[in-house]
């Protein structure tokens, strides 16, 4: 039998959290999430809401070369990435959004042509 982690494994993440309720309480509501496989990460996800990511990306300091990008769902979603770090932790930012196609790319895409 292991032994349980305790709260305070969390403390990087929940420190960072408590910080960004007070300085950026006027920034858009992520998702937020901390796991204990991943204790020291403050994930804030950004569900087609891209403005937002980007939002926190300029009030972080995470210049727009640091977001990596990728598309997942067969193409139909777009995935946006970026850490950093604050208060001894690790702040992950991902943005998901729609990629909008029209019926022509649709078709051709469903073919396979």
């Amino acid at each position: 039998m292991s032994t349980p982690m305790p709260l305070s494994a969390m403390a990087a993440p929940l420190m960072a959290l408590r910080i960004f309720e007070d300085r950026y309480r006027h920034l858009p509501v992520p998702s937020v999430s901390i796991s204990k496989v991943c204790p020291d990460v403050l994930e804030l996800a950004f569900h087609d809401d891209l403005d937002g990511f980007e939002t926190w990306c300029v009030a972080l300091g995470i210049p727009s070369r640091k977001v990596s990008h990728g598309v997942q769902e067969g193409g139909r979603t777009l995935v946006l990435r970026a850490e950093t770090t604050y208060s001894g932790g690790r702040v992950q930012l991902i943005g998901f959004a729609k990629i909008l196609i029209s019926d022509g790319e649709r078709s051709r895409a469903e073919g396979g042509s």
